[in-house]
């Protein structure tokens, strides 16, 4: 027997698709929301988090995706207009991983609270910078 919890985290995934319109999530049972992405040139993955919302999982891997492999990936990205022209792609994994989920985590934060304050307000556009996070 499912609880009311569960049927909402389902709904979650299956309703909003977006593991098909963003590259690089997916979505657990639970109805939470990860990124991962490969180093490229290893077989070592890092880990970039797990979020609330489907956009805050593409925002982190879009940062990765950037820092690893450059601008040349632009056209790769989920969202390629919240790269900043500053952003770094001299970082360690292990700095790329810290970057991408401080971004991803501003990401969530800000999706969340503005939901909670217009709940019926549909389609706002994403306006988070994630400049301080690179």
């Amino acid at each position: 027997m499912s609880t009311s919890s569960d049927d909402v985290s389902s709904s979650n995934c299956m309703s909003r698709s977006a593991k098909q319109r963003y590259k690089g999530i997916r979505c657990r049972r639970w109805g939470k929301w990860v990124s991962e992405i490969r180093v490229p040139g290893s077989q070592e993955r890092l880990w970039l988090g797990t979020y609330s919302t489907p956009e805050a999982a593409a925002v982190a891997h879009d940062v990765a995706t950037y820092c690893l492999k450059g601008p040349t990936s632009s056209h790769k990205l989920n969202f390629p207009s919240m790269i900043p022209p500053t952003a770094r792609i001299d970082l360690s994994p292990t700095s790329v991983q810290k970057a991408a989920s401080d971004a991803g985590m501003a990401m969530d934060a800000q999706l969340i609270a503005s939901r909670q304050i217009a709940p019926n307000d549909g389609g706002e556009a994403l306006s988070i910078s994630v400049d301080d996070y690179l």
